[in-house]
């Protein structure tokens, strides 16, 4: 019988039962995709990730491997299960821990998580974003279940990624997020030979301080925090100027749902390049236990 032990984490939130849940199984050096794909399934999360140890100097070269399934396949990156493990690595395996950042060793690559001093707030540095395609506003309208008018005129939308693609739509405002309803069957259809699968709009909110709100729906479900997407959108805005470079920007999620998720966010404009693409967040440990498998 193999024994592996697990945690569940509550990612972009410091509220246990908030945020996004991931789970994070450890010791699984040799554990088969198929078998991770199907450890997925039976948690049946958003997504789930499998921590594989390896010597110490590799580790401190390389980083700590880590890959990422849905209940339906692995990804090559996702926001919250970089900063959900990186959180349970600071928390169970402070080896790992060099100065105050993990390193995950992603499918795409080295992924550094820095974190405060005390307590479990994160943040991740994602790889270097992609602008791809442009995207035509009335259909976009159409497919995400808003008014054409409630797009913002001056920032058409577009695909962008940080390792894994998303199209960004923002709204003038956050209002009209009420409205959102996806077309999921027919965005798929629609943003896959464009380069991506979702939509991930967002709008600001009204007041003093500059905050956003964020809605990521996909096929079944709404997801809580989108760390990915938020790292797509952040250097989008950037980008087109609708946040100043390097401003760490506070983007509310998961608020329709019951799931009240805290992202914080920020990038660079470098001689006309967006780079140094950060998300942040806290991670709340919820549950421990073990997987026994014959």
């Amino acid at each position: 019988m193999q024994k592996l032990d697990y945690f569940i984490m509550d990612v972009f939130t410091d509220t246990a039962l908030a945020g996004n849940p991931l789970a994070v199984v450890m010791n699984t050096a040799g554990l088969g995709t198929d078998r991770m794909q199907a450890i997925a399934r039976e948690f049946n999360l958003s997504e789930t990730t499998f921590v594989e140890r390896r010597a110490a100097a590799v580790e401190q070269v390389e980083g700590v491997r880590v890959r990422i399934f849905t209940t339906q396949e692995e990804l090559n990156f996702a926001g919250h299960p970089t900063l959900g493990t990186a959180g349970v690595l600071k928390l169970h395996a402070p080896e790992t821990v060099r100065g105050d950042t993990v390193t995950l060793e992603l499918n795409v690559g080295p992924v550094p998580v820095r974190f405060e001093a005390e307590g479990l707030f994160g943040e991740m540095t994602q790889p270097e974003p992609e602008f791809g395609a442009e995207l035509d506003r009335a259909e976009v309208a159409r497919l995400i279940g808003v008014a054409v008018e409630d797009l913002d005129p001056a920032l058409p939308p577009q695909i962008v990624s940080t390792g894994t693609a998303f199209a960004i739509v923002l709204l003038r405002s956050a209002e009209a997020l009420a409205q959102l309803d996806v077309n999921q069957q027919e965005t798929m259809r629609w943003l896959r030979p464009r380069g991506a699968r979702w939509f991930y709009a967002l709008g600001p909110t009204r007041g003093d301080a500059p905050a956003w709100r964020a809605r990521m729906q996909f096929h079944g479900g709404e997801d809580p925090a989108t760390g990915s997407a938020a790292g797509c959108a952040v250097a989008y805005m950037v980008r087109r100027g609708a946040v100043a470079s390097g401003r760490r920007i506070h983007l509310r999620q998961g608020v329709e749902i019951g799931r009240p998720s805290d992202i914080f966010f920020s990038a660079r404009m470098e001689s006309a390049r967006v780079t140094d693409v950060r998300v942040a967040g806290s991670t709340v440990l919820v549950a421990m236990g073990h997987l026994f498998l014959p």
